[in-house]
């Protein structure tokens, strides 16, 4: 196609053109340059987006207004999230029951493991090489915490373990110490520098300085030995402590 002459363009840029949503109630006349310009920014324009005034807020074209239910798009929201939900719920039962089969999976590999140890005694290192990757995979997958209020401790925590047990074992921790875990959570079983009010009190710059991971969901902690070799022996047990506490529990 040929370009058009200067002179025309010169003479279609004076041409004066109502807005096409004149229709709408626009009333402006503009010059042709300013056209386009004009067209993106008019109100009168059936499908500029506005909120529904009466409750929830929705943005939509402003010809859908009229018809709009404010009741209906509120049910449509709720039935969606309502869908989304039991999507998640399926997913997360999935999930759940894979985890299961996987732990299911593992305990046999120990078992069989076990079984040819019996015959092949130096198969032992492997299985505790095995073990002890595991528990740290798992270590490292907890969020860092720090406790504020130590004197919050709860020294027989029974009435919130099964919930801390849940939590371990939903969280991914090695089967093989949940039990010992759970037993180092009680009074009778701290190390020996927790184990009086005048230790704990003598010992606070070392209990302070653990390196602590949070249990997820819970006020509660759990301080693994291989990861507090700085604090000493008498301030740690093997494989490590549960400590649940009322209060005091800040994820890092």
């Amino acid at each position: 196609m040929r370009p058009v002459p200067r002179i025309m363009r010169n003479m279609l840029s004076k041409l004066q053109i109502a807005c096409d949503n004149a229709l709408f109630g626009c009333s402006v006349v503009v010059w042709l340059d300013n056209f386009m310009s004009h067209l993106s920014d008019c109100r009168h324009n059936p499908k500029w987006p506005v909120a529904c005034e009466q409750g929830c807020g929705l943005e939509m074209p402003k010809d859908e207004l009229p018809n709009h239910s404010c009741i209906e798009h509120l049910r449509s929201v709720v039935q969606q999230q309502q869908t989304r939900m039991a999507e998640l719920g399926k997913t997360s039962a999935e999930h759940k029951y894979q985890l299961a089969e996987q732990k299911r999976d593992i305990q046999l590999l120990k078992a069989h493991m076990r079984a040819i140890r019996s015959v092949n005694p130096n198969l032992q290192n492997l299985e505790e090489a095995t073990e002890y990757k595991e528990i740290l995979e798992w270590v490292t997958s907890l969020q860092p915490a720090r406790v504020t209020r130590w004197g919050g401790r709860v020294s027989t925590p029974e009435a919130v373990l099964q919930a801390v047990i849940t939590s371990l074992v939903e969280g991914g921790c090695p089967v093989s110490i949940v039990n010992q875990l759970i037993e180092n959570a009680h009074e009778r079983s701290w190390p020996q520098g927790l184990a009086t009010l005048e230790t704990r009190q003598m010992n606070r710059r070392y209990y302070e300085n653990y390196v602590a991971k949070r249990i997820p969901g819970k006020q509660a902690v759990v301080v693994m030995a291989c990861e507090n070799q700085h604090v000493g022996d008498d301030m740690v047990r093997e494989p490590g402590l549960v400590m649940v506490f009322v209060h005091g529990v800040e994820d890092i």
